[in-house]
């Protein structure tokens, strides 16, 4: 059996990470086994960031098992995204007047326009139900969480940097056995989902145990800087045990990144290439550049122990009306979309699933066995040492 250390990969996209939801709930009724069973190590940002600690973090009486299954998870998109994403015809507009007041009058108008951000309310007392006072450090199995931090702790001129909120347990390799920081699922899942333009960071403060220091990180959405190449040289292949074959699992929310012509480009000006009306185009690009750049070597590198299961939103299927690409958008319609999407997602890799379901099994069979492998060992080690009846 081979020793492999699989890694799943979660993309962000607001309400659409409905869609990895249901790949997700796909792979746990054909597999009959929790997500935490079969996978060593949970990364992602923003949405995917939501679904990772959820399906992590442990049952509130049953504390070896997990608390959601991913069929939840969407019940909870369902549920909570026109709470989280209430519709608001004006939002982008205020967002426009107070970058315009910013630049001319600069009258205080904050309370009046709010910045154009949605209310970080609904979301924080949506992910409070879902975590409760739940640690990072409690999570079953490995579980990253990234986020950008805005500024630096130790040094007021340095400039922000990327941190990854990590909990590494179970079968993956922790050099110098580094704890956890003594973070709540809710504030690390909250930093991690502040998506520019959309919500206001999140400030929070985190007890280093490794340091013994306070940190203070004011942070925004990790997909700024996160995709699967990222993930894997900054914060996975670390932890990958020697002798174990890595194994990445990528579920995306869509692929939305559109061509541009030259001359829409130019006439964009340079306001227009972060108008939304245009589609937050300059942001778009941030968020895609690298990684196009790195894919394409991650993928010559992995090999086949790369698993994508993901579609482009701009590529249409006949007698299908695809989800939109806004994240926001939480109306029934584009609700059923979505979940309709996920469907064509498997439907057009049925062989990469069904062989995807097969390596998670065998993952998760391997481990029981070197579990019990371990048990046994333990067991007779106490005997030859004590006398005791193993089966005492």
């Amino acid at each position: 059996m081979t020793n492999t250390f699989v890694t799943l990969y979660t993309y962000g996209g607001g309400m659409r990470g409905l869609i990895p939801a249901h790949i997700m709930a796909a792979i746990e009724k054909s597999t009959g086994l929790h997500m935490a069973d079969m996978v060593d190590m949970f990364t992602g940002a923003s949405t995917g960031a939501i679904l990772n600690a959820a399906l992590t973090r442990p049952h509130r009486r049953r504390p070896h098992e997990p608390q959601y299954k991913a069929r939840h998870m969407i019940r909870f998109y369902e549920s909570e995204g026109a709470n989280i994403f209430p519709r608001d015809r004006f939002r982008e507009l205020r967002g426009l007047l107070h970058d315009f007041n910013n630049r001319t009058i600069k009258l205080s108008l904050n309370n009046l326009i709010s910045h154009g951000y949605y209310s970080p309310r609904n979301l924080a007392n949506a992910l409070y139900a879902l975590y409760g006072d739940a640690k990072l450090g409690d999570s079953l199995t490995s579980l990253v969480i990234p986020c950008y931090s805005l500024g630096n702790e130790t040094n007021a001129v340095a400039g922000g940097h990327a941190v990854w909120l990590k909990n590494i347990n179970g079968a993956a390799r922790n050099e110098g056995n580094q704890k956890p920081m003594e973070v709540t699922l809710y504030d690390a899942v909250m930093a991690s989902t502040a998506a520019p333009t959309y919500f206001p960071c999140h400030d929070f403060s985190a007890y280093d145990p490794n340091t013994g220091r306070w940190r203070s990180i004011h942070a925004i959405d990790g997909s700024i800087f996160d995709n699967p190449a990222v993930a894997y040289q900054g914060a996975v292949r670390q932890h990958v045990p020697e002798g174990a074959q890595p194994v990445m699992i990528c579920l995306g929310t869509g692929i939305t990144n559109r061509s541009i012509h030259k001359d829409e480009w130019n006439s964009f000006g340079a306001l227009g290439v972060v108008d939304p009306a245009n589609d937050l185009p300059l942001i778009n690009i941030f968020f895609h550049a690298t990684e196009s750049a790195l894919m394409e070597s991650f993928g010559h590198e992995m090999g086949r122990n790369l698993y994508i299961l993901n579609r482009s939103l701009l590529d249409p299927k006949e007698g299908m009306e695809l989800p939109s690409g806004d994240i926001d958008d939480a109306t029934p319609e584009n609700i059923e979309r979505l979940g309709k999407f996920a469907a064509l997602i498997i439907e057009e890799n049925q062989k990469t699933f069904d062989s995807l379901c097969h390596l998670l099994v065998s993952n998760r069979d391997r481990k029981m066995k070197q579990q019990n492998d371990f048990m046994s060992t333990l067991r007779r080690t106490v005997h030859a040492l004590t006398g005791i009846s193993q089966d005492s």
